[in-house]
């Protein structure tokens, strides 16, 4: 929050909502290859770049807590701070950017269910409150259950969370399946995808490269089967029959049988929209649960048709801004139906730069047009293993074999003003 809570003619309030990177990389790979899962959780007390300042803004407060609602000009959050000068639980805000996010598919959702595949009667309940030991305790026991099973089937297929006409396909789906056959290579991994191509997005080139490298693997990819969710148990994910050796079975809707010591669904993730959807449900796609926004990043309730500039350096052109009803308000990332832009770390980067950039000139009253957010060509890397993978930017598709295990997480630490000189420095 930029601003303070106590602003005067000369200062404006900004609450940020959000602050998690614009992406997920990490967890699928933390949740089957132990020893790294610390570096996905870096700790927000550095937010604002200040701990080598002489003295910190007390303008920029950085809050901890739930935000139960939003209205046009306020949120309200879960409980005061009286030693920050909040005493009450309603914030006044001149701007707001949201950005939310989503919920992870099921295998990855850390709020979701008990990671644990054996409890027994007496276990203690899993409990989740989010912090960092907790997280980790999570992935540790995703790894416990991969290990532990003989066969493992991955439903699903496509980069994780890549939005297309309104359409969620399962990301790094391809990669959970090859990371879990290069750390356990004897396990049997199959992966069922309902699509003909893995990645329908992307260039057919793309979907070649990470068929050829599940071959090479012996993974067994099934194409153009769905799976029959009504033997699924909606509240474990898992299938409700078992055969006599203990498996898992599980059908498509064309009738195969597929039988599996563990079954990873991957559904696709959830926008977290929900506040927006309480403060007025016109915003919301109601197809996608994404908020539809203006070109601007502004929050509005109407769509905006695809047809933008090929590339985010082209989206800084001048235009008069659309009418939005919530002019202060702002959604990036995830959460954003921003006209076909896929949901990726470049893409929330990119809107986030363009938002900021806009709040700034309404602080300051400038009369400049605001600047225009524009998705780019698709781009993204899959990574094949541990060392393998393949990247599009644009039509071009090439292979790279310079992977590492931890998918070089500690580059982001510095991004949040936390200095990684070894691996310990990321235990905190």
């Amino acid at each position: 929050m930029g601003g303070g809570v106590a602003p005067t003619k000369h200062t404006k309030t900004v609450v940020v909502l959000g602050v998690a990177y614009g992406d997920v990389y990490v967890l699928p790979r933390f949740a089957v290859l132990p020893g790294h899962e610390y570096k996905a959780f870096i700790p927000y007390t550095n937010v604002f770049l200040e701990n080598d300042k002489p003295k910190r803004n007390p303008n920029h407060i950085f809050l901890k807590t739930e935000v139960t609602s939003i209205r046009p000009n306020h949120i309200t959050i879960s409980q005061p701070f009286p030693e920050l000068g909040i005493d009450s639980t309603e914030i006044a805000f001149d701007y707001a950017l949201y950005a939310l996010g989503a919920h992870l598919p099921a295998p990855m959702d850390l709020w979701g269910r008990d990671p644990r595949e054996d409890v027994k009667p007496g276990d203690e309940p899993w409990t989740f409150n989010g912090f960092k030991n907790e997280s980790c305790k999570w992935l540790q026991e995703r790894q416990k259950a991969i290990e532990a099973a003989p066969t493992v089937l991955v439903v699903g297929g496509g980069a994780l969370g890549i939005r297309h006409n309104n359409q969620l396909t399962p990301l790094l789906i391809a990669e959970f399946a090859t990371d879990i056959k290069a750390v356990h290579p004897e396990k049997g991994v199959t992966l069922l995808h309902s699509r003909q191509q893995l990645l329908p997005r992307f260039s057919p080139e793309m979907h070649d490269e990470v068929r050829k490298a599940m071959e090479l693997q012996g993974i067994d990819l099934i194409l153009g089967e769905r799976l029959d969710l009504s033997a699924i148990d909606p509240k474990t994910g898992t299938s409700k029959a078992v055969n006599a050796q203990g498996k898992r079975i599980v059908r498509t809707e064309k009738g195969r049988e597929i039988a599996a010591d563990l079954l990873l669904l991957c559904t696709g993730q959830k926008p977290n929209t929900g506040l927006l959807k309480t403060m007025d449900p016109s915003t919301i796609n109601s197809t996608s649960g994404q908020a539809y926004v203006q070109r601007t990043m502004q929050l509005s309730n109407v769509p905006v048709p695809f047809g933008e500039p090929a590339s985010p350096e082209a989206a800084s052109f001048k235009t008069p801004s659309e009418a939005s009803p919530y002019p202060n308000i702002f959604v990036v990332g995830d959460s954003a139906d921003a006209f076909g832009a896929i949901q990726a770390g470049h893409t929330a980067y990119y809107q986030s730069e363009v938002a900021a950039k806009n709040i700034l000139k309404l602080v300051k009253g400038s009369e400049e047009p605001l600047e225009h957010y524009a998705p780019g060509p698709p781009a993204i890397k899959v990574s094949l293993g541990l060392t393998r993978g393949v990247v599009q930017v644009g039509p071009e598709v090439t292979i790279k074999t310079d992977g590492v295990p931890d998918l070089h997480a500690p580059v982001m630490w510095p991004v949040y003003g936390i200095k990684v000189e070894k691996d310990e420095d990321m235990r905190q």
